[in-house]
């Protein structure tokens, strides 16, 4: 399944966080705070994409916090297993040219990059020139209008609109947003900072939402506020959403 595939309407995507081969999920970013969900995250992702997702969130957090991709062969499983049945989107540790290209060839049908992209326009400019606006993405993490990277251990970073004004004159059409205060809480998405953030963007870009997400409520007020996706991590590992009546509420 092509990287255009999130054009055709919105979409939730399923978040797979991996650390030393399990699926986890972190509270705000913190690697202290952790809740193991999964030994198995190839079962993990066939069971999302059975429901009916459409788009797989991949995230190596291990390669976040190193620099380095730590998860290449899991990833590439799960890319095998989910086949043309829905396409994955990776990230966590892919600060090289060579990473992400490593990433597109195994596979993957975008890579989202963010530490990277934060140190200036050329390396997202050069992505898009070698891969395709589609096949990239850019990690906003927020922390108090800041876009922060490094596994969000940044004191400090742009300004988040100032950044992804930027990126959208290189390019860069997809910008995933991340709140980091609200991540893995369940309490509710920041729609205040999309909405401002919307307002950084040209026509032909768009804003992912993500964390805080807990139910369908939510998933509609981030569409409403003109977000063109959503990921969502622990409302679907703790089963407080349904993944299959959540697609089929938001694809009316």
């Amino acid at each position: 399944m092509g990287a255009d595939t999130l054009a055709s309407g919105f979409d939730i995507l399923p978040a797979i966080d991996l650390r030393g081969g399990r699926v986890v999920r972190l509270e705000q970013g913190d690697f202290a705070r952790e809740t193991a969900f999964s030994d198995d995250p190839v079962t993990v992702a066939c069971g999302f994409v059975d429901a009916g997702a459409r788009w797989l969130h991949v995230v190596d957090l291990d390669g976040a916090r190193t620099g380095e991709p730590a998860h290449a062969a899991v990833i590439g499983a799960i890319v095998a297993a989910v086949g043309e049945r829905a396409a994955v989107e990776v990230s966590g540790g892919l600060r090289t040219a060579e990473a992400v290209t490593a990433a597109l060839e195994a596979g993957a049908a975008r890579v989202v990059v963010g530490t990277a992209a934060l140190r200036g326009p050329e390396f997202s400019a050069g992505l898009v020139a070698s891969h395709g606006a589609g096949r990239i993405a850019v990690a906003v993490d927020v922390r108090g209008l800041q876009a922060v990277g490094h596994a969000w251990a940044d004191t400090a970073g742009l300004h988040a609109a100032a950044l992804i004004r930027m990126l959208v004159e290189v390019g860069i059409a997809t910008f995933e947003v991340t709140s980091i205060e609200r991540d893995g809480l369940l309490s509710g998405p920041d729609l205040p900072l999309y909405g401002q953030l919307l307002g950084a963007l040209g026509p032909d870009a768009e804003i992912i939402a993500s964390a805080g997400i807990a139910s369908i409520h939510d998933l509609e007020a981030v569409r409403a506020v003109g977000c063109a996706g959503a990921i969502v991590g622990r409302a679907l590992y703790d089963g407080s959403l349904d993944l299959a009546g959540a697609i089929a509420a938001l694809s009316s």
